[in-house]
């Protein structure tokens, strides 16, 4: 098989011009024994005469008149992709997956996704929710190329972005918040996530620095999802720490009310997760660029 390349075809096409080798050296700023010497290659490889050597001028054989149209269309496409891929990257288009634990997926994501679709209404959107630690394995496993969590994870190849502040509290039913004293939540019934939450991990981590351990207190139910919580807050199962985001709508007409824990508010970042090593697709590259100029408003 022939080995020419793009090189061999820009001399080829400059000597078949140029109808002479030195000329085309000095289009090309190529010596003229390295002109001789690529187009003699050339010849070889395709086994057939270009041109016929005719003391100091040259003329194109028929071989090198069915060759060039198809020598001049691959040097123009080839010198056309700047071009397009500078267009590519202008035009927004395509589908975009984002994976996310439950809070920002369910809550903060979808109106996000809103305010970029106006912009670039080409794209569409596909939000696979799951727990944060779960979001950052697929990310450093390929499955994703970008990812938004709620606690900051130790993941390596994993580069997080903190872009937008969520705040925690521990929500009760009317009737067991006014029962509250601050000294009860170890004693009382107490609603967790499941392992691999941001929240549980943020969580934990509170409550660790007031001193209490999520083993000692007495554990009503586990379960997988903020709206299971928040349903089984409503029923009377327990109280829970969950996002205020999640519950804003129930705090306003009451169904649940904020018990304080004193201290400064318990305040976390959601991240954007993504591969330090993967390269995002416009598309995503601009869906990234807007998480991190978002702001809470």
């Amino acid at each position: 098989m022939p080995s020419m390349d793009i090189h061999h075809l820009k001399i080829f096409a400059a000597v078949y011009q140029e109808r002479s080798f030195s000329r085309a050296s000095e289009k090309l700023h190529i010596s003229q024994p390295t002109i001789s010497e690529h187009i003699k290659n050339l010849e070889q490889e395709l086994d057939c005469r270009l041109f016929d050597r005719l003391g100091r001028s040259i003329i194109p054989t028929p071989q090198a008149e069915v060759i060039l149209p198809k020598a001049l269309q691959i040097i123009e496409e080839m010198a056309a992709i700047p071009d397009l891929l500078k267009e590519a990257s202008s035009t927004i288009c395509g589908h975009l997956i984002i994976g996310a634990s439950t809070i920002p997926g369910t809550y903060l994501l979808p109106h996000l996704a809103a305010r970029f679709k106006k912009k670039h209404p080409k794209v569409s959107f596909e939000i696979q929710i799951h727990a944060s630690a779960r979001i950052a394995a697929m990310i450093a496993g390929h499955a994703l190329l970008l990812g938004v969590v709620g606690a900051p994870l130790d993941q390596k190849q994993i580069t997080l972005y903190p872009f937008f502040e969520d705040e925690l509290l521990c929500a009760a039913r009317a009737e067991l918040a006014s029962q509250w004293q601050q000294s009860d939540l170890q004693s009382m019934p107490f609603l967790q996530r499941e392992q691999g939450s941001g929240t549980r991990m943020v969580a934990e981590e509170f409550l660790k620095e007031k001193g209490i351990k999520l083993d000692k207190m007495q554990i009503a139910a586990t379960l997988g999802s903020t709206a299971a919580i928040k349903e089984a807050i409503k029923a009377g199962l327990g109280v829970s720490i969950l996002s205020r985001m999640a519950i804003s709508e129930e705090l306003a007409a009451g169904s649940l009310q904020e018990i304080p824990l004193g201290g400064a508010p318990m305040r976390r970042s959601f991240y954007l997760l993504r591969h330090e090593k993967r390269s995002l697709p416009p598309h995503y590259q601009a869906f990234a660029d807007m998480l991190a100029q978002a702001t809470t408003t």
